[in-house]
């Protein structure tokens, strides 16, 4: 019984990383459709967003069966309620690039992000898919170094974010409010991506250690 438990425990490990491999795609095309004006890529991100969520309702369902029938305690306990938390962090993160991707298919057939922050907002999309692809290897390999590694790369997104705010509230902003707001909602779904990719990672070092990872860390 306790071997089929745990092997209970390492498939909501495993669907864990496969929802996070997912949503790493995701915001690679909702990016990529977004500076191209890729209807067919914004739509693809869109339907399979459906998946991520059934994959989330069903591995909440397991989790909580598991919490009833087997009544864990110490580790076991804290990786079933870490499980239920992360992969509410990774639908999230699903949702976010589900988002970008439908103001890209909102703005066609134009390309919704202005030439002059074209770079930015690609810049912004290599953290998200670089600090998601760490939150899914540290859900693997709880390693405890690069989950808080992920604080610097959240740092590097608020800075593109505050980079992105500048150039809004330039004076010579010549593209009126509609784009504004426009950029205004990308920022805050790249920078919620990373912040959602941090929790994963504290989650993880609560897990391992039975404490709370440091703000200061």
């Amino acid at each position: 019984m306790r071997d089929a438990f745990h092997d209970e425990l390492d498939s909501i490990g495993q669907t864990l990383i496969d929802m996070g491999d997912r949503v790493k795609v995701a915001m690679e095309l909702a990016t990529t459709a977004l500076l191209t004006a890729d209807l067919k890529l914004a739509e693809q991100v869109i339907s399979d967003d459906d998946f991520i969520d059934t994959m989330q309702h069903e591995l909440d369902a397991k989790t909580l069966t598991l919490l009833a029938r087997q009544q864990p305690v110490a580790g076991d306990l804290r990786t079933l309620v870490t499980s239920l938390r992360m992969s509410a962090d990774l639908e999230r993160m699903g949702d976010l690039a589900h988002h970008i991707a439908k103001l890209a298919r909102m703005r066609y057939p134009a390309t919704a992000v202005p030439p002059e922050l074209a770079l930015t907002i690609q810049e912004m999309g290599n953290v998200a898919k670089r600090i998601i692809a760490k939150a899914t290897g540290v859900i693997e390999s709880h390693d405890l170094e690069a989950a808080l590694q992920l604080e610097k790369d959240d740092d590097e997104m608020d800075k593109l974010h505050r980079k992105l705010f500048l150039t809004l509230l330039d004076d010579a902003w010549p593209h009126g409010i509609e784009t504004a707001i426009d950029m205004t909602l990308l920022g805050r779904y790249y920078e919620r991506c990373a912040d959602h990719a941090v929790s994963v990672a504290r989650r993880v070092y609560f897990l391992v250690t039975g404490q709370y990872a440091s703000d200061e860390a």
